[in-house]
């Protein structure tokens, strides 16, 4: 088991440095560079600079640094990203780590929330569906599956903002109200938190449920005609104990998997989400920053989601080495 992480992790250095690369090569794409785009900026407003136009920006390239070769600003550029500087944005004037400040926590905590969720409401229905293949439960769950699937996430958005407007009285958008905002951490701000938080939650559990328990109904019911299920109730092992000891545990498998790919599919999910809510994740960020080229930007985003990626998928790849033996010894 030791051996297993320990190459999980070797495999993980190389990949996390390749990320680097894509993510400092998507930094350098745009024609031009940030000290161009700050000066451009500078001179929509004051036009006599334009005449000093070339001197300013030579200094700023020097004090950026975007003089020197292609190697060595990836060098200096990953260097900083290690030590926590993720660049500065051209667009909105101040320092990429503080435009993040509070965004990965809330992405990830909303991420988190919405995995186990979901969890605890997919995983009984998908194994009762399948246990009772056919049965009333089964196609009425089946069918509302179906629904689930096909609603987009942004409609049941303002389908529940009408609704907590019209019937609870609750302005919807943002994770507080206009006087809680600049307001210390107190019991009505975090019961103001919870009126605002569990929109986006619903939003992102109900547009997640309706695959995951199609999943686990396929996985269980191809599980459940094993040789293996046959041989067990022949030697009289009970039903219940039968589907938790082994079906379940091999259904789990590519359910444990997807926890690699939970945190940038949800942020990718949920861009139109947030900005229809106004949730300050890092979604709409993401977004504004690339329709306006903002690559320091762009890039730290995209590598501290593929890093976080990298780091989920070994502990999904832990996890799976724990439920299933065979992947170990493999």
């Amino acid at each position: 088991m030791l051996g297993y992480i320990l190459h999980r992790i070797l495999i993980m250095i190389p990949t996390l440095i390749l990320i680097s690369v894509i993510s400092f090569i998507v930094i350098e794409l745009p024609p031009g560079d940030m000290a161009s785009a700050f000066l451009a900026s500078i001179e929509d407003q004051r036009e006599d600079l334009r005449e000093e136009s070339m001197a300013e920006l030579d200094a700023l390239r020097a004090r950026l640094g975007l003089d020197q070769p292609a190697y060595k600003r990836y060098f200096s550029w990953a260097w900083r990203f290690i030590h926590g500087d993720f660049g500065h944005s051209y667009v909105w004037k101040k320092p990429v780590r503080e435009l993040l400040k509070g965004r990965i926590e809330l992405t990830v905590l909303i991420s988190l929330c919405t995995f186990i969720i979901g969890t605890l409401i997919t995983w009984p229905i998908g194994l009762g569906m399948s246990v009772r293949q056919y049965s009333w439960f089964d196609n009425t769950f089946s069918f509302i599956a179906f629904i689930m699937m096909a609603i987009p996430p942004f409609l049941i958005a303002l389908v529940l903002m009408y609704l907590s407007y019209q019937w609870w009285d609750i302005m919807p958008g943002g994770l507080y109200s206009d006087e809680y905002l600049d307001a210390e951490w107190s019991i009505g701000k975090f019961l103001d938190l919870l009126a605002h938080l569990w929109m986006p939650l619903v939003i992102l559990v109900l547009g997640s449920i309706g695959g995951g328990v199609r999943v686990i109904r396929a996985n269980m019911l191809d599980e459940m005609r094993m040789p293996y299920v046959t041989t067990a109730r022949a030697k009289g092992l009970s039903e219940l104990r039968l589907i938790l000891k082994y079906p379940l545990r091999m259904a789990a498998n590519p359910f444990v998997c997807s926890i690699g790919w939970m945190l940038p599919g949800l942020v990718g999910g949920e861009i139109i989400v947030s900005l229809v809510l106004g949730i300050p994740t890092t979604g709409p960020i993401l977004l504004e920053g690339i329709m306006n080229q903002d690559m320091q930007l762009a890039g730290a985003i995209i590598m501290i989601l593929a890093a976080l990626t990298v780091i989920g998928t070994l502990i999904s790849d832990i996890l799976l080495a724990m439920l299933d033996p065979r992947i170990r010894y493999t």
